[in-house]
């Protein structure tokens, strides 16, 4: 039983600490901003950032996102990622994977596999990798291996695409 309160004790201050972060999410939300958090594993780009517009790559296609937008889930595929800043800059990556989730409040929360600043990617690295990925594919002895090597292709594929995108 000792243990429970601490736990209760928790719950209160995690339920304070959304309703604080929600309030601040709330005034934004007044002003009719889309809210923006955009991370990968090795990199966070924005943190409750107010953004113009995010234009995400899905396994339906790409998708421009607003504020107001309806809620909607989707999943990320390799592809390129734009964020319109308020300033009017736009900023694009490179996503491999991942989630992008859309709230009622107009805050998006994109979770990314693995994602780059296009203007870090190496042409020259692309062009060899699908190569190489493309002689795997040719050459893999075992149907698993051959199967990695056609989503390494598409992978590349994709970043090639993105380095042709980019404006």
């Amino acid at each position: 039983m000792a243990m429970l309160r601490p736990v209760s004790r928790l719950n209160s201050v995690v339920s304070k600490a959304a309703r604080l972060s929600s309030a601040s999410l709330q005034q934004r939300r007044e002003k009719g901003d889309l809210i923006l958090t955009f991370a990968s594993p090795g990199d966070v780009y924005y943190v409750q950032q107010s953004v113009k517009q995010v234009d995400v790559p899905t396994l339906a296609g790409s998708v421009g996102i607003l504020p107001d937008h309806v809620p909607w889930i989707g999943c990320l595929k390799p592809g390129l990622l734009s964020v319109f800043e308020e300033s009017g800059t736009k900023v694009q990556y490179f996503v491999s994977s991942g989630t992008a989730t859309v709230n009622p409040d107009s805050s998006l929360q994109i979770l990314a596999e693995e994602a780059v600043p296009v203007d870090r990617l190496d042409t020259s690295a692309v062009t060899s990798g699908l190569a190489k990925a493309q002689q795997m594919v040719t050459s893999a002895p075992t149907d698993k291996e051959k199967a990695e090597a056609q989503i390494e292709v598409e992978c590349y594929e994709a970043l090639q695409k993105a380095l042709l995108d980019k404006h």
